[in-house]
């Protein structure tokens, strides 16, 4: 590990005036770490973003929605009376993110932040796209975790938890740098077909300043599943966050998302339409995980996937409907 210096950020303004070439800021600093060990990351400077006042906060209000200050960590957001009754999906995924000591660490915005977690992107000796290469060493070697939408460029699955039900539930972030600009979370990942060297749209020197999530109507229900080889810790190889607005048995709107299936967290509009106006009943939801898979392109080792969301989908549509995991 080579030599770099350490800042304390006490502002937003501040953080971005220590910003300088090869900086990079640290919240929690799990992935940070990580990727330092790989030396896929040798920063010449680190901001400590801990000592930033005031920037651990969760703000509920029945007409405002949720405010969540980027060092919230994932163990609060699971733990949150109000997340866990207004925004069931939320608490869920960050409950089952990692271990309880990972949770503990880990923030809301590092956890949104993180980088892919593919073992050729992790590993030194392969050169892959993601890091300026000419090939995806995934399309035709150990893919059995990786994506199966939008994988003929870069076959990675994003790693964040908590990003799903965010998109799902239509949450908006705050960036700070130079300038100040609100963005949908949908339009925050970036695909590697937009831009092959990062997963999203933070520029040098930008910062998550907080996460918006819009008050739920009062028919609104959400539920998550993350479906992984070892519950306890392990990474997903399916997940699923889905949001609906009901009348009795009916759906009126329905946010289906997708997490560990492509690049980025997918929306499932197909499914979405095949929800919308419908009796949710186990006929409705299957129809609607059928649609959602259409468009699929698993590689020669992760086509179980499938099958696999196939099931998760209709069982997280179904436990939404019923109200299921609400505090």
């Amino acid at each position: 590990m080579r030599p770099f210096e350490w800042a304390d950020a006490t502002s937003v303004e501040q953080a971005v005036s220590l910003t300088v070439k090869g900086s990079a800021f640290k919240a929690g600093g799990v992935d940070l770490v990580d990727l330092m060990k790989e030396r896929l990351f040798e920063p010449s400077r680190i901001i400590n973003l801990n000592t930033m006042p005031d920037w651990n906060f969760i703000k509920d209000d029945a007409s405002a929605g949720l405010k969540i200050g980027p060092l919230v960590t994932l163990a609060q957001l699971s733990e949150h009376d109000a997340i866990r009754k207004r925004y069931t999906a939320l608490a869920q995924a960050a409950g089952h993110a990692a271990t309880p000591q990972i949770r503990n660490m880990a923030t809301l915005g590092g956890n949104l932040l993180q980088r892919p977690r593919c073992w050729y992107f992790r590993h030194e000796e392969f050169h892959c796209r993601k890091k300026g290469g000419e090939r995806c060493f995934a399309q035709d070697g150990e893919n059995q975790y990786h994506a199966i939408f939008n994988n003929s460029l870069c076959a990675i699955v994003h790693p964040s938890a908590t990003a799903t039900p965010l998109i799902a539930m239509g949450a908006t972030l705050d960036i700070s740098g130079k300038a100040k600009r609100t963005v949908p979370a949908e339009e925050f990942f970036t695909l590697p077909s937009v831009d092959l060297h990062r997963e999203n749209q933070l520029e040098p020197g930008e910062l998550i300043t907080q996460i918006n999530v819009p008050a739920p109507s009062a028919n609104a229900r959400s539920f998550y599943i993350k479906q992984g080889e070892k519950e306890s810790f392990d990474w997903p190889v399916a997940e699923i966050a889905a949001v609906l607005e009901m009348d009795g048995d009916t759906c009126k709107k329905a946010s289906i998302v997708l997490g560990a299936a492509a690049p980025v967290p997918r929306r499932a509009k197909e499914a979405e339409a095949a929800l919308t106006g419908q009796k949710i009943d186990e006929k409705t939801t299957r129809a609607a995980a059928e649609a959602a898979l259409k468009e699929a392109t698993p590689l020669a080792n992760n086509g179980y996937k499938v099958p696999l969301l196939r099931v998760v989908i209709a069982r997280a549509i179904l436990a939404a409907a019923r109200g299921e995991g609400a505090a």
